[in-house]
C-alpha cells in the first residue's frame, strides 16, 4: 500500500511531537536579482514568513537549503551567504520546539509555483520598505535582526 506524500508529512509532524526532542531547521534572507526579499504565505497562519524548513534524516544544511527554497518558493539557490542567526526559544513555534538557523541566500526569480499549494499560498518579493510588517513564527524580529546585520543567538 502505496501512502501519499501529504500523509507522510503529517505522520513525521506527529512522530516528532510524540518524540518531543527538538527539531532542527534552516530559514533563508532570500534575495532575488533585484535584491528584494523573498517571502512565503503559509496556508496555516495566512502569514508571511521567511522560507525554509526542517533537517530530513541523512541531510545536511547545505541541501536542505536549495531543496526548500525550490519547494517552497520556486527559486533555486544561486549563493549561500552567511549565518546571520540561530534560534532556539520553543514559543516561537506552536507546532514544536524548533532550533532555526538563519542564512543569507541569493536566489533566482522564481522558476516555478511552490510545490504543496496548501503549505505554501503566495510567494512574493519585498523591497525593504515594502515588507510585512507582521510575519509567522516569531520571524518580524528574525528578519529585523538580519537587516540590521545583526549576528543573534539563543
Amino acid at each position: 500500500m502505496r501512502v501519499p506524500k501529504a500523509v507522510w508529512g503529517l505522520v513525521k509532524e506527529t512522530a516528532r511531537h510524540l518524540l518531543r526532542r527538538p527539531v532542527v531547521g534552516l530559514v533563508a534572507v532570500a534575495r532575488d536579482p533585484l535584491g528584494r526579499i523573498v517571502l512565503i504565505r503559509r496556508g496555516d497562519t495566512g502569514e508571511w514568513c521567511l522560507p525554509g524548513g526542517t533537517l530530513e534524516w541523512g541531510e545536511t544544511l547545505r541541501t536542505l537549503l536549495p531543496r526548500e527554497l525550490m519547494e517552497e518558493a520556486g527559486v533555486e539557490l544561486l549563493e549561500a551567504g552567511e549565518l546571520l542567526g540561530v534560534y532556539s526559544g520553543f514559543e516561537r513555534d506552536p507546532r514544536f520546539h524548533a532550533v532555526t538557523m538563519v542564512v543569507a541566500a541569493k536566489v533566482s526569480a522564481p522558476v516555478r509555483a511552490p510545490m504543496n499549494p496548501l503549505e505554501i499560498l503566495e510567494v512574493k518579493a519585498f523591497e525593504v520598505a515594502a515588507l510585512p510588517r507582521q510575519l509567522s513564527h516569531g520571524m518580524s524580529e528574525v528578519l529585523e535582526r538580519a537587516l540590521m546585520g545583526k549576528t543573534f543567538w539563543e
